[in-house]
């Protein structure tokens, strides 16, 4: 896992029910006071809970059942948080949907649930939290964003604009927040089995997205490579060797091979 010397006082994990925020509850639990697990599993959520608490005695941890594609549910949370004095000095956005399939036939219930968690509920959660870490001068804010976000995939293309929003909306804030002694990284993970994959295929299916296996990274050397990038505060991780040579070879192409590129990439069937 590497060396991770940043302790924290105060961590609230999104989508802590599973997959990568389930991950980032169990890895952080041992180098924080107090864990706010958020999602809207409540029974799930209480049974991460309780496992942690049997593991790490020393740890308070508050669960929070919160559909964040409501704003109502949102602001709620952030009263409740202030009223019961947790104030996160680590914030994980890492709640997220996706949707995969032709945009054209896709579900507008659906994508708007996308877009309300993936965009306006990290945006509006990052804007309730981050007064008060200001206020006393430190904390961290790490958006879980996507390799995606580097790239206009083809049956992705909600998400990944989605995705990079989360990158681009990440990189300005850092800049924003810099000088009140505030760390703001974006996670760019590639391919990681998780229930993500189920969720975001349009008509169900396998939970795998088009792409090689060799490409998919675990999530526990995903969450592992996020916390000990804490301590070194790069603007982006890309989580995985092969997954940070792709964001290199991107980041390097020019747009119109790009498109070449997505033009013979597997499709959805």
């Amino acid at each position: 896992m590497g060396a991770m010397s940043q302790y924290h006082s105060c961590a609230l994990i999104t989508g802590a029910s599973a997959g990568l925020g389930e991950e980032f509850a169990f890895q952080l639990a041992p180098r924080v006071e107090k864990l706010v697990l958020v999602a809207r599993r409540e029974a799930r959520l209480n049974e991460i809970a309780d496992v942690i608490r049997a593991r790490f005695p020393r740890v308070a941890v508050a669960v929070f059942a919160v559909d964040l594609t409501k704003s109502a549910e949102r602001e709620e949370l952030a009263e409740i948080l202030h009223s019961r004095g947790l104030v996160p000095d680590l914030l994980i956005n890492n709640a997220g949907m996706g949707d995969y399939g032709e945009f054209a036939k896709s579900d507008w219930q659906k994508i708007q649930s996308m877009l309300r968690v993936n965009v306006e509920g990290l945006t509006h959660l990052t804007h309730a939290l981050l007064p008060a870490m200001i206020r006393r001068g430190y904390g961290t804010i790490m958006n879980v964003s996507s390799l995606a976000s580097v790239l206009p995939i083809p049956d992705f293309a909600a998400y990944a604009a989605s995705k990079a929003y989360v990158t681009s909306f990440s990189e300005a804030l850092r800049i924003e927040v810099k000088d009140h002694g505030i760390s703001v990284i974006a996670l760019c993970p590639g391919p990681v089995h998780t229930e993500f994959g189920e969720v975001a295929r349009q008509g169900g299916g396998s939970s795998d997205m088009p792409g090689r296996e060799w490409f998919y990274v675990p999530k526990a050397q995903v969450v592992a490579e996020a916390l000990a990038a804490l301590d070194r505060n790069p603007a982006r991780v890309y989580p995985g060797w092969k997954i940070a040579a792709a964001a290199l070879v991107i980041s390097a192409l020019p747009i119109v091979a790009i498109r070449l590129a997505m033009s013979t990439r597997p499709r959805k069937s």
